[in-house]
């Protein structure tokens, strides 16, 4: 039986971040200056060419899903990765802590040199646009990030995690991704999460929370042929 995240990205331009969406039935992508993710509502040829189609010649973009990423002949897989898909088991309980502020458009640019050098994922200027961000500031610089992405009937995706070098091992991770879980639980939603399967120390962390494997899911970045 299929399920609401087996094909996040589509199930969130199709729902709650359809006014993000370029594209119509068959195809959709997020506007490229917010995130590069695209989907396909089916692996069939007709959605294939249509995802090709909301491609131009020379851009890139990411595909995530549960099944095998298919591709049209004018796509090209760039790079590729197998990632996990952890859901939130039980609800989040609500935490607080002094440090921790909601970030704005004024943090923006710190927020993308932060995940410029730590990697969480795509990350651009205009991701606030898609949920809330938290963060935690030490002598005035952004030490660590937290917030939502994608967002699907019943489900907050928790994205943009990371801490920067020079701060990790203070728990600064863990506090912020129970805190933002906490915060999409209290509307009635349930908390999900990617990470790469080889990044077995994340998996941990969010195991040691309350995340478990819901699935196995893929990720493609590809290119329309030039």
């Amino acid at each position: 039986m299929k399920h609401v995240l087996d094909r996040p990205i589509w199930s969130a331009l199709a729902t709650r971040h359809q006014t993000f969406a370029e594209g119509g039935a068959l195809a959709r992508r997020y506007r490229p200056s917010i995130v590069p993710f695209a989907a396909t509502a089916a692996d069939d040829v007709d959605s294939l060419r249509a995802l090709a189609g909301l491609l131009p010649p020379g851009e890139t973009a990411v595909l995530v899903q549960a099944h095998e990423i298919a591709l049209s002949p004018e796509i090209s897989a760039i790079s590729a990765a197998p990632l996990v898909q952890m859901v939130a088991e039980a609800p989040m309980p609500a935490t607080s802590d002094e440090r921790i502020r909601q970030l704005t458009k004024d943090d923006a640019e710190e927020m993308l040199a932060l995940a410029s050098l730590t990697k969480p994922g795509p990350f651009t200027l205009e991701a606030l646009s898609l949920g809330d961000f938290w963060g935690i500031k030490i002598d005035g610089r952004l030490a660590a990030m937290a917030g939502e992405r994608m967002k699907q009937s019943r489900y907050s995706e928790l994205s943009g995690v990371c801490t920067h070098p020079d701060f990790r091992g203070g728990g600064l991770a863990r506090l912020l991704s129970v805190f933002v879980a906490g915060r999409i639980a209290a509307r009635g939603e349930v908390p999900y999460l990617h990470v790469y399967d080889s990044n077995e120390a994340a998996i941990r962390l969010y195991e040691s929370i309350g995340f478990r494997l819901r699935s196995k899911m893929n990720m493609a970045m590809v290119q329309r042929a030039e």
